[in-house]
Order: C-alpha cells, then sequence, then structure tokens
C-alpha cells in the first residue's frame, strides 16, 4: 500500500502534521508537501479530493452567468432570440408607467438593434473584400510572370 494511502487512512490532520514535521525537519520538504496536498486537492474545504467539485461548481456557474449575458448583450448566434439590449429574454421590457416613453423606448432599441445589425454585416463585408483583395494580389505574385512589385491593397 503506498504511503499516500496509508496516510489518507488516517486522514487530514495526518497531513497537516506531515507537513509541519517536513518544515521542522527542512523546510522545502514542508513546502513541497504543502504543494503536494493542495494539488491533489486533500487540503479543499469538502473532503479529500472534493475541494476541485466545489471550484468546478463555481466555474460552471460563472460560465452560464457569462453565456447568459452574452446572449443578452449581443443576441443569440442564429440572430433570433433576446434582444441586444437585454429586455427581449426576460419576460418583456420593464413597464416606466409612461406608455409614451415605453414605446419610444421600444422604438429606439429596435432602430439601435437593426443599426447594430447592420453595421455587422458591412465590416463582416469590408473583410470579405480585404481578404479578396490580399488574397488576389497573392496569386497574382505566384502566377508566372506575376510581378513582386504590385501595389498592396488599399485600406480603408
Amino acid at each position: 500500500m503506498p504511503i499516500t494511502a496509508k496516510i489518507d487512512e488516517m486522514g487530514r490532520p495526518a497531513w497537516i502534521a506531515l507537513m509541519v514535521l517536513g518544515f521542522i525537519i527542512w523546510w522545502p520538504l514542508g513546502l513541497a508537501t504543502l504543494v503536494y496536498m493542495f494539488g491533489s486537492g486533500r487540503m479543499g474545504c469538502s473532503g479529500y479530493g472534493g475541494g476541485n467539485g466545489r471550484w468546478q461548481h463555481k466555474m460552471e456557474r460563472m460560465q452560464a452567468k457569462m453565456d447568459r449575458m452574452r446572449e443578452r448583450m449581443g443576441g443569440s448566434p442564429g440572430g433570433s432570440g433576446p434582444s441586444g439590449f437585454g429586455f427581449g429574454g426576460w419576460g418583456g421590457q420593464p413597464s416606466s408607467g409612461n406608455s409614451a416613453f415605453d414605446e419610444y423606448r421600444t422604438e429606439t432599441l429596435r432602430r439601435l438593434e437593426e443599426e447594430q445589425r447592420e453595421f455587422k454585416e458591412f465590416l463582416e463585408r469590408l473583410r470579405f473584400a480585404k481578404d479578396k483583395t490580399e488574397f488576389d494580389q497573392f496569386m497574382a505574385q505566384r502566377r508566372p510572370g506575376g510581378t513582386a512589385d504590385t501595389p498592396p491593397p488599399a485600406e480603408s
């Protein structure tokens, strides 16, 4: 039976005692024991090796929150779904009590989302055009008789 299994049978106090003893004998030995205890999860708050599960759970919760925020801010990948400003996916827009203002806000948010979508499409077309120009220049240089002094693509 390996020594770690024997110490695990004695519990966490045995690991702590081994670490303290390591520091008393020679400090690098105690430090190595401490690093091993943290790295293996033996110092976790929820039992041997269970500490990692707690952190994993927290990371999963944070990832879920980030995904929800990303959906609220940018909409769903398909373009439909919650609005870009975080109101559409959460039971509708909150009412301010003033129906004229609510109508104005709804229209303004819709218009801004449309402009945002159009701007993203414009950027995609611009990137595509730039990439195509660079690729065409590259291919022209590789062809027999192509010149290396082809002017660079116009940047905009």
